[in-house]
């Protein structure tokens, strides 16, 4: 499938402004003291759908499946605690931990369903059917001797931070960045 005329969208709930305020604060560190700069270039943010390219003829399609995914989760409060990472030998990760909430797995359980009950030519990857809810702060031009040093580090620096997840975003790339193009509104 040719993918370079099919439009880039992904769906994550975007940080609230205070702690993502935080967030770049700890990847900005990691730009100065570890040349790890990939992570400032999306606003901050816990991925539910990996990102999906599709063609602009299926732009209006989505935009009204978005609109009309039926959610019954309320909001709920989400609390960050620490570090972890994802130990990838090419490309580590490292990233700010939710931690384990049965809302947030409950809601990307009813998402990811929602989506390929709509979307059948898709095909799930790993993320999507192991979640594993992160924050990114570093990774993809993390070079591996450089998470060795920032890991070192960050495994037991504190992070803290809770924020009220009332909505999540559908996402759309521009060539340059991502644009929150629609946002649903949990109860």
């Amino acid at each position: 499938m040719n993918t370079e005329n099919q439009n880039l969208y992904f769906i994550a709930i975007v940080l609230p402004e205070e702690i993502s305020r935080q967030v770049i604060e700890v990847q900005k560190e990691f730009a100065e003291r570890f040349d790890s700069r990939r992570s400032l270039r999306v606003m901050p943010h816990i991925t539910l759908k990996a990102p999906f390219r599709l063609p602009p003829i299926v732009h209006n399609h989505l935009l009204n499946w978005f609109l009309d995914l039926v959610v019954e989760i309320p909001s709920f409060q989400l609390e960050l605690k620490g570090f972890d990472a994802f130990k990838n030998p090419k490309h580590p990760v490292i990233y700010i931990k939710p931690s384990l909430n049965d809302s947030l797995f409950s809601l990307q359980r009813v998402l990811i369903q929602q989506f390929f009950d709509s979307f059948d030519d898709a095909k799930p990857n790993n993320t999507e059917l192991v979640f594993r809810p992160h924050i990114t702060v570093a990774y993809r031009d993390l070079q591996p001797e450089m998470f060795e040093r920032a890991w070192l580090e960050f495994r037991d620096k504190k992070f803290s931070g809770t924020f009220v997840v009332n909505s999540f975003q559908l996402l759309k790339h521009d060539g340059k960045s991502w644009n929150i193009i629609r946002r649903y509104d949990l109860k």
